[in-house]
């Protein structure tokens, strides 16, 4: 499959990525914008907090779609947006952590620690934020090099911070699974294409050969 501006380092760098880049961005300023405009709705807190994990969800799912458009497609570009859908991710999970430990508990530390400990869904994106953040500040060519191979198991952390990230959000939900079984899915089909891909992906190019 031909994709002439994706291929294009040009296009690629001076185009692509710069859209890619504010569509990303384009949740977060809805939701300044609506906050300023006090246009949020009733209960904008929970505006926040839901929109702010639900793209923190989007941008992981993104982001680990790379690989796999690579594979399917034969077009190694895609890989170039895997490191900025990958922070914006961990941007949106800073946003709703900071959502739920400043609008929420209001900065009430021992109510924060009790909160972790006591409610399971909230342990489990802690834990997924505390994994997400070695990936974060290692993710630039820097930490490549230092790191070596050892970078690149650190990395493959993303896969366990995925799950444990729909794990939380299908916890926390009361009533509409909708959203969370739809995460589930993707996840499902991503991680099924890569071991498809690791068992079965080397013997077919074997035999085009």
């Amino acid at each position: 499959m031909q994709l002439p501006l994706l291929n294009h380092p040009t296009w690629r760098r001076w185009l692509l990525k710069p859209l890619a880049f504010f569509a990303m961005l384009w949740p977060f300023a809805d939701l300044l914008h609506g906050a300023v405009t006090a246009s949020l709705g009733a209960d904008p807190q929970k505006v926040i907090m839901l929109t702010t994990g639900r793209w923190a969800l989007y941008s992981l799912m993104m982001c680990l779609s790379m690989t796999p458009l690579r594979l399917l497609t034969g077009q190694p570009a895609w890989i170039a947006f895997r490191r900025m859908l990958g922070l914006f991710s961990f941007f949106y999970l800073c946003l709703h952590l900071t959502t739920f430990v400043v609008l929420y508990m209001g900065l009430e530390w021992r109510n924060i620690g009790a909160e972790i400990i006591e409610r399971p869904y909230i342990t489990v994106g802690m834990l997924a934020f505390l994994l997400m953040l070695p990936l974060a500040i290692t993710s630039n060519r820097y930490s490549m090099r230092k790191l070596g191979r050892r970078w690149h198991k650190l990395h493959r952390l993303v896969y366990v911070i995925a799950v444990l990230g729909v794990w939380h959000y299908f916890w926390q939900v009361k009533s509409d699974l909708n959203q969370p079984v739809l995460f589930i899915f993707i996840l499902s089909l991503l991680f099924g294409l890569r071991i498809y891909n690791r068992f079965f992906g080397g013997r077919q190019a074997v035999k085009s050969q």
